[in-house]
């Protein structure tokens, strides 16, 4: 599952003051397998249904306020169509952001902290609270990166991008809003979006920062439908599965050691 390689910590000289949460690798947060012991969970890939006329909008609104996205659905069509999906689908409604870094970037997309209130997903990503882990959530599935040779992929100040891990097709529900203008980061992230309103919404936004809802705008009402009527892959394996199978395994191999003449 999505597993955030991010390290928080305070600056000392603002920790009393403002508790900000810096990001010390933002740089990025999937993987596609989640490791349970000595198990795994292998997350299946998915094309999404909906393909993007190239005009959808969406409305993301977050207890900061609202923000207007023109989605870039011809240069990123997987992207976006994985986006418009889950957003119709309310995948995202109530989750909240998790990890800021000043000048950088804010994330958002992780199912974990949709029941979580902000204090206690920014008390989550610093650690504090322990078995509660803001980032490592997923949509049960990835999709391909579109990210390579696109010649209008460009990090600017209000660029909606999709999050990933150093594995290849490894996204699946993250994102993130980028601060700035960031080149660096151009050939390694698809940019799918850009803010069209509402800069000083996105400039605003911190860690527990709520997203309300997402509405998606000029996109193809009966082709969505009936993307979204269909269910999206599950992976074989949950890991509750896995879990169950290391128990059993354990079992198997505690019998074995104690043998049949074994003293019980």
């Amino acid at each position: 599952m999505l597993f955030m390689y991010i390290q928080l910590y305070y600056g000392k000289a603002q920790a009393e003051a403002s508790r900000q949460c810096y990001i010390d690798c933002w740089v990025v947060p999937v993987r596609r397998e989640e490791w349970i012991g000595m198990g795994r969970t292998v997350l299946p890939l998915y094309t999404p249904r909906y393909i993007p006329k190239g005009s959808e909008l969406a409305i993301i609104t977050t207890s900061k306020g609202a923000v207007a996205v023109a989605l870039n659905g011809l240069d990123a069509p997987l992207t976006v169509g994985n986006f418009i999906e889950l957003a119709r689908r309310g995948f995202y409604d109530n989750l909240k952001f998790h990890a800021y870094k000043a000048g950088s970037a804010i994330l958002g997309g992780c199912p974990i902290t949709r029941t979580l209130g902000p204090a206690q997903v920014d008390a989550a990503a610093r650690g504090v609270v322990h078995g509660i882990h803001p980032g490592r959530g997923d949509a049960s599935y990835t999709i391909k990166d579109e990210y390579e040779g696109k010649a209008n992929n460009h990090h600017e100040s209000g660029s909606l991008v999709f999050a990933h891990t150093s594995q290849p097709d490894s996204g699946s529900c993250q994102f993130y809003f980028s601060l700035s203008e960031q080149p660096e980061y151009d050939n390694s992230f698809v940019v799918f979006g850009q803010t069209v309103e509402g800069i000083a919404v996105v400039q605003s936004l911190r860690v527990g920062d709520a997203i309300e809802s997402i509405e998606i705008k000029n996109a193809d009402e009966e082709a969505l439908a009936e993307a979204i009527s269909q269910e999206p892959p599950r992976p074989e394996k949950t890991p509750t599965d896995v879990w169950r199978e290391l128990q059993r395994q354990k079992s198997r191999t505690g019998a074995q050691a104690k043998g049949p003449d074994s003293p019980q």
